[in-house]
């Protein structure tokens, strides 16, 4: 099955039925549809080819949802662009794709004036005499770039021009390029979250998007139609669209928001009645519960909530939800979002420590990362993967694609352990393991420790060079709001509590983290860092 087909199968079974909600607008499974096919027209009479690959820069919205659709309706490829991006990388990202066409948005945005930031990542865009056959050196094979919303820039395809070339297309001409995609063919290319270097394209088979959301669905969530699926995530990431993909499957209500707010959030997951909430990351989870409305909001309908975080965070998470079974992950876009969801029937301490067992049809073994020997059940390694959901291969990227492909198996870089239930437990990265005169400290351990302090709000933990021991952690440090905390008073909490070497010699206050899509981005925190700098000042 293609993406393309499932949506139609889901408009024909439950048409009438919510399939976007938005704080302030809605779409039904019948008109999320019809939107899809009208831009698919849209994109065949623009010369838009089957497999070629029509980007989308903007924050959440219906359209986004639509165009990705739509694109797939017209045989193309959906690449969807992190909003979050600067210009540079942006045009990394434009160049390296090969996109024919990109399609944005006037909406506002937490992170960008979109048109300001094209201009500023493809020179000669606002000069470009013909806004339907671009021809820019920065991006080649770019040939038109255009923009949801009445003011047109310099440069860019009217909208108006866009939705209107749909009338030269006729519905059977989409349908005719729907048939002919083949299961196999990308159906997306997302680029990963590029915490540590470029991000790499990594195009995924309709048929593995589609087979992933079916397995976290009949496997793992067991949603129904009646379900209102709360997941405000960034729609470029695998963490809103496979649940975008399972509501589908189900026939259920995704509910989203244009940029997170915790307040509307709880009016929206109230209002709807929210019966499953996917914040996945901490960052979400904590403005949640630290909202002055938390406590008064009636969330009772929540039968599941998904987090992804430190032990004792997750703990707090759980006792903040005390109506919902929450449930943890293991996945990474290369295996087309998650792998692994643990079974709401597992007891609590397993929900807490590890991310479950992995779906039918995925392989997993623990592998010494030096020797490559398999390593016994329990032990630490480094996780390899093979299935239906393992993604191809990085874009354009052979070199890179020799490295992570050992005899079928996918290297992902991630060290985890598989205890006798065959259940997966992360450990973190392992390139983001520290050498502490010697030792090795994974400092998701430092974090995990850092976040039962009550005045931290959420701690990130890097290694930075040391004289002595080479080698030694720093500490970035959220406080919750009104709470107040030192360099002196976090080293003293973890004196005597963890090893010694664990200890962070520095510790760096911050009211914000630089991001990714989803993720604190390291290697900024490292740039940031300056160990000669004035020690970590006090906090609020």
């Amino acid at each position: 099955m293609t993406l393309g087909d499932l949506l139609l199968g889901a408009a024909d079974r439950y048409g009438d039925r919510d399939a976007l909600v938005f704080p302030d607008t809605r779409l039904t499974y019948a008109e999320l549809a019809e939107a899809a096919r009208e831009h698919a027209r849209s994109l065949v009479a623009l010369g838009i080819e089957p497999g070629e690959h029509v980007g989308i820069l903007m924050p959440n919205c219906p359209e986004f949802i639509e165009l990705l659709f739509g694109i797939v309706l017209a045989g193309g490829v959906a690449v969807t662009v992190n909003a979050r991006y600067k210009a540079d990388e942006l045009a990394y990202v434009v160049e390296n794709s090969d996109l024919a066409a990109l399609v944005t948005s006037s909406l506002a945005s937490e992170y960008v004036d979109f048109a300001g930031l094209l201009r500023d990542a493809l020179p000669g865009l606002s000069d470009a005499p013909e806004p339907r056959a671009l021809n820019l050196g920065a991006a080649p094979r770019l040939r038109f770039v255009t923009r949801i919303g009445e003011a047109t820039p310099s440069g860019f395809l009217p909208f108006e021009a866009f939705r209107q070339a749909a009338a030269d297309v006729g519905l059977a001409a989409v349908e005719r390029r729907r048939l002919a995609v083949r299961p196999a063919d990308p159906g997306i290319m997302m680029y990963t979250s590029g915490t540590t270097s470029n991000p790499k394209g990594c195009p995924l088979a309709h048929a593995k998007l589609v087979e992933s959301g079916v397995k976290m669905n009949r496997e793992r969530y067991f949603l129904t139609p009646e379900d209102r699926f709360w997941a405000p995530l960034p729609m470029f990431h695998m963490a809103a669209v496979l649940p975008l993909v399972a509501c589908i499957e189900a026939g259920s209500a995704l509910l989203s928001m244009n940029r997170f707010d915790a307040g509307v959030a709880l009016e929206v997951m109230e209002r709807e009645g929210a019966t499953v909430a996917f914040p996945a990351f901490p960052t979400v989870t904590n403005e949640l519960v630290s909202h002055s409305d938390f406590a008064s909001t009636d969330l009772s309908r929540l039968r599941r909530i998904n987090n992804i975080a430190p032990l004792e965070m997750l703990r707090r998470f759980q006792e903040a939800f005390p109506q919902a079974v929450q449930t943890g992950a293991y996945g990474m876009t290369e295996l087309t979002g998650v792998i692994a969801y643990n079974h709401p029937d597992e007891d609590l301490e397993s929900r807490l420590t590890t991310c479950g067992r992995p779906f039918s049809g995925i392989e997993v073994k623990i592998v010494d990362p030096d020797s490559l020997e398999e390593l016994p059940t329990g032990q630490r390694g480094e996780i390899w993967v093979r299935g239906y959901a393992v993604f191809d291969g990085y874009y354009k990227s052979p070199e890179k694609n020799a490295e992570c492909f050992v005899d079928g198996w996918f290297r992902t870089g991630d060290l985890c352990s598989v205890d006798d239930a065959g259940r997966i437990a992360y450990h973190g990265r392992i390139k983001d393991m520290l050498k502490v005169g010697g030792e090795n400290v994974a400092a998701v351990e430092i974090e995990s420790w850092l976040a039962t302090h009550p005045a931290v709000k959420m701690a990130q933990v890097i290694g930075v060079p040391d004289e002595r021991l080479l080698e030694v952690a720093a500490a970035y440090i959220e406080l919750e709001a009104g709470a107040e905390a030192t360099e002196d008073d976090i080293i003293g909490y973890c004196k005597g509590r963890i090893a010694s070497f664990k200890v962070p010699r520095h510790v760096r206050f911050v009211d914000e983290w630089p991001m990714s899509s989803t993720k604190v981005q390291k290697f900024r925190l490292r740039e940031m860092f300056d160990a000669s700098s004035q020690p970590g000042r006090p906090g609020r």
